[in-house]
């Protein structure tokens, strides 16, 4: 048995980590993003065995995959089957894309179809994998909706509230510098707090007035205050600044602008690898 599905990737604009004790489905993020036409395509092939087998190839090169590992054993248990993933990602991972949430959501999603598990399964699985691993906080949750997100409430439905801000837009991103680890920030208690606390705050902003153009400047405004930037990082935002809005993509040394596409594309270039995408407003899917 064969499933293909696709994920989106997603970029965090800005968020409040929640940590509820011991109870990984409402455990997660309050925060707001996008979701991307970049992404993750899994191709899943599933098949009865005496014992269980996992395979995980991450473009090409066999990986150890942890959170897709991690989500697929959420799924199927104990069950003897014997499960290649094969997985193509459209951007680097540990660089505030959501790669490693859309890698191990669209295997979920193409492993749940096979074995005849809801939608629902699949991303609560994939949710568990990336919140106990501390990969990421609500990634899963965002990619699994689509388009430009609110996080309300963290955690699955129906304790996570998500609303959207209408809108397709044209996103440049561009990688700056080296990845950063996920979470060895999420590990950092005091780095937490300073976080949350403005996390919270930009939530808050955001409901009052859920515009484009007021995500964008609360955005800057987390990234200021939270100092994760690199010099490199701001540099590029202030040039971005010119044609468009941008900020810095949680968590990584990589940018996200909206605006004038060409012009962003050219003045970010100087930076490092750009790339051009647009909002994805359908989430997660199976594609075959």
């Amino acid at each position: 048995m064969r499933a293909v599905a696709f994920a989106p990737g997603h970029i965090s604009c800005f968020f409040e980590p929640v940590f509820v004790n011991q109870n990984l489905i409402k455990t997660g993020s309050r925060g707001a993003g996008i979701n991307i036409s970049l992404g993750a395509v899994t191709e899943v092939v599933a098949e009865n065995s005496t014992k269980q087998d996992i395979e995980v190839f991450i473009d090409n090169k066999k990986s150890n995959a942890p959170v897709t590992r991690l989500a697929i054993k959420h799924l199927i248990g104990e069950k003897p089957l014997k499960i290649v993933v094969r997985t193509k990602l459209d951007l680097p991972v540990s660089q505030g894309f959501g790669m490693s949430a859309a890698g191990a959501l669209s295997s979920s999603i193409a492993l749940a179809k096979i074995i005849g598990s809801s939608k629902f399964d699949a991303i609560k699985a994939a949710h568990c994998a990336e919140v106990q691993l501390r990969t990421g906080l609500g990634d899963v949750l965002a990619s699994s909706f689509g388009g430009i997100e609110i996080r309300r409430e963290a955690g699955l439905p129906p304790w996570g509230i998500i609303e959207h801000i209408p809108g397709r837009y044209d996103i440049v991103l561009c990688v700056v510098g080296k990845k950063i680890d996920t979470k060895n920030v999420l590990l950092d208690d005091k780095k937490i707090i300073e976080i949350s606390e403005y996390g919270k705050y930009c939530v808050k902003k955001l409901l009052e007035k859920p515009s484009v153009e007021n995500l964008f400047s609360l955005s800057q405004f987390f990234t200021k205050k939270i100092n994760l930037a690199e010099k490199r990082v701001i540099e590029a935002i202030e040039a971005a600044n010119h044609y468009g809005m941008a900020s810095m993509c949680m968590l990584g040394n990589s940018v996200f602008a909206l605006g004038e596409t060409n012009k962003l594309c050219q003045t970010l270039s100087s930076f490092g690898e750009v790339y051009v995408c647009t909002v994805d407003e359908q989430g997660a899917r199976v594609l075959e």
